[in-house]
């Protein structure tokens, strides 16, 4: 994270990150007691998004999600359907594979909690912690959410009820092993402190800090009575936790225990994606386990909202559960895409509206961007018979160079709503551009050739820039964009694309075509 552009003269030429670098990205893994639901999605996007923007940038790139299937919730649905917990868990699989398919979402790894080299990777991760000291029998007696699978205080939760789900807790006694989280308080709360340990946003992390002025408490990491799950290797009549099970698949995916050549290759991430509620495992439980291995932090930790559907929370009962494939009904993936990455801030809460994506399909795609490309590639067709001319000069290109590094800035940082805020920013210049230029009117008069072949070529190679960034976010769109404008599908290295001329004067264009027919 954090690059920065190198200028030249005023102008974007290239920037300091020509070498590759590694990034690995993940996401949360997503329990499989439900189908995915386009708060899944939101999630599975953004993380997306950023592995293809760094893929563009040349850098080498592993992005990981997969499916958290050890759970007392799994084990409780199976029992209701009559089938073992791994049958069950076989019969979901497939929702959250073909939503991800469908969405576009390229990831490089996909792990499952029964995979055996996780389940092999768990059980080394507790032998680790036992062998260095952090591991102790004692008894466990408080409140427990099946739902969260997550312990309770009467102080957190008076009233006996989940503070997440609002069900009743179970009261669980029995005796367990406890992880020494107390252990790490002072030295993880000095990393936050000096930004070794990065957690954004700044929400996030304050709530993290305040949470550690607190005091942390040693946590339970098996449970006598569950059945489905990973055996502890230290007491093999208990079952390991769901949480230090799960937080374990970010290193088990790449080689921990199994493959130490990659698993140094890609460790540590350089960022985690989940969501807010999930933070505090993420940024005291993980760490803690990681520095008792005395194995390096993920460098970065990004909490992003919740979505709500029409103001609501999202829920069976009320109706307001939606799914990707209900929205894919009527819209395309990349529409959806584009949706959620701009309409909701990545670092806050948002709301999913059928009225609000019509407005933005009606609105950004079909009248702003679909509109500049059709009538830029129209205008080429008509008025130089689909050859793309030379220019005589380069009005665009200042605006596009502010545009490409405050594009760098925000994608750098997560924020993929002020990105595209700032790219339909120039779509809109663009096309304000085509009035004042008046083409149609340059085209009656002949001494006004050269000026006529200026504004066509600052119009096409500013679709063409505009085609290199939408990349990220809608990957079907913009080789559509790419083959209509006549160049190759895939751009290449994002510090080479942004310099402005790129596109070669006597470029025929494809064939024109609509990609985004107004909606009634």
């Amino acid at each position: 994270m954090g690059r920065k552009l190198r200028t030249v003269d005023s102008a974007v030429v290239s920037c300091e990150y020509l070498a590759p670098m590694k990034f690995y990205v993940t996401t949360a893994i997503d329990y499989i007691n439900a189908r995915p639901h386009i708060g899944h999605a939101l999630e599975k996007v953004g993380a997306d998004v950023a592995a293809r923007y760094h893929r563009l940038c040349g850098d080498e790139v592993f992005f990981l999600t997969g499916t958290d299937e050890h759970s007392l919730n799994v084990q409780r649905q199976a029992e209701k359907e009559g089938v073992t917990p791994r049958e069950y868990c076989e019969r979901m699989i497939p929702a959250f594979t073909d939503a991800w398919a469908k969405l576009g979402i390229s990831y490089d790894g996909f792990l499952r909690t029964t995979d055996p080299q996780h389940e092999a990777a768990v059980g080394l991760v507790f032998e680790k912690l036992a062998k260095a000291g952090y591991l102790y029998q004692h008894d466990y007696e408080g409140l427990y959410c099946p739902s969260c699978e997550n312990y309770y205080t009467e102080k957190d939760a008076p009233d006996f009820q989940c503070p997440l789900h609002k069900r009743s807790l179970d009261r669980v006694k029995e005796k367990n092993l406890f992880f020494k989280l107390s252990a790490f308080q002072e030295r993880l709360q000095k990393l936050i402190d000096v930004g070794e340990f990065r957690i954004e946003p700044v929400m996030r992390r304050n709530e993290i800090l305040s949470l550690l002025r607190e005091g942390l408490q040693d946590v339970s990491f098996t449970r006598a009575n569950l059945k489905w799950g990973v055996k502890s290797p230290v007491e093999p009549h208990q079952t390991i936790w769901i949480w230090p099970d799960a937080l374990t698949n970010y290193i088990s995916a790449i080689g921990f225990g199994t493959d130490e050549t990659t698993f140094r290759r890609w460790w540590p991430a350089d960022v985690h994606i989940i969501g807010k509620d999930i933070t505090r495992f993420h940024c005291t439980i993980w760490p803690a386990m990681l520095m008792a291995m005395e194995m390096p932090l993920p460098k970065m930790i990004f909490a992003h909202g919740f979505l709500s559907v029409d103001g609501e929370k999202m829920s069976k009962t009320r109706g307001t559960m939606i799914e990707p494939s209900e929205v894919l009904e009527k819209y395309s993936a990349d529409v959806l895409r584009y949706y959620l990455m701009r309409e909701v801030p990545f670092s806050g809460d948002g709301d999913f509206s059928w009225t609000r994506i019509e407005q933005r399909y009606n609105a950004d795609l079909a009248n702003d961007l679909g509109n500049l490309i059709n009538r830029t590639l129209s205008m080429i067709q008509r008025y130089r018979a689909g050859v793309v001319p030379k220019a005589n000069d380069q009005d665009l290109k200042a605006d596009a160079e502010k545009m490409t590094a405050s594009y760098h800035e925000r994608m750098d940082q997560l924020d993929f709503s002020g990105a595209l805020t700032d790219l339909w920013a120039f779509v809109t210049r663009a096309n304000q551009y085509v009035e004042e230029s008046k083409p149609w009117a340059l085209a009656k008069d002949a001494a006004q050739a050269g000026r006529l072949d200026s504004v066509l070529y600052n119009l096409a190679e500013s679709v063409r820039l505009i085609s290199v960034l939408v990349t990220t976010v809608m990957p079907t769109t913009a080789p559509q964009i790419r083959a209509q404008l006549g160049v190759g599908d895939k751009p290449g290295v994002l510090a080479e694309e942004i310099v402005w001329g790129r596109l070669a004067p006597g470029t025929k264009i494809g064939q024109v075509a609509p990609l985004f027919p107004k909606r009634t």
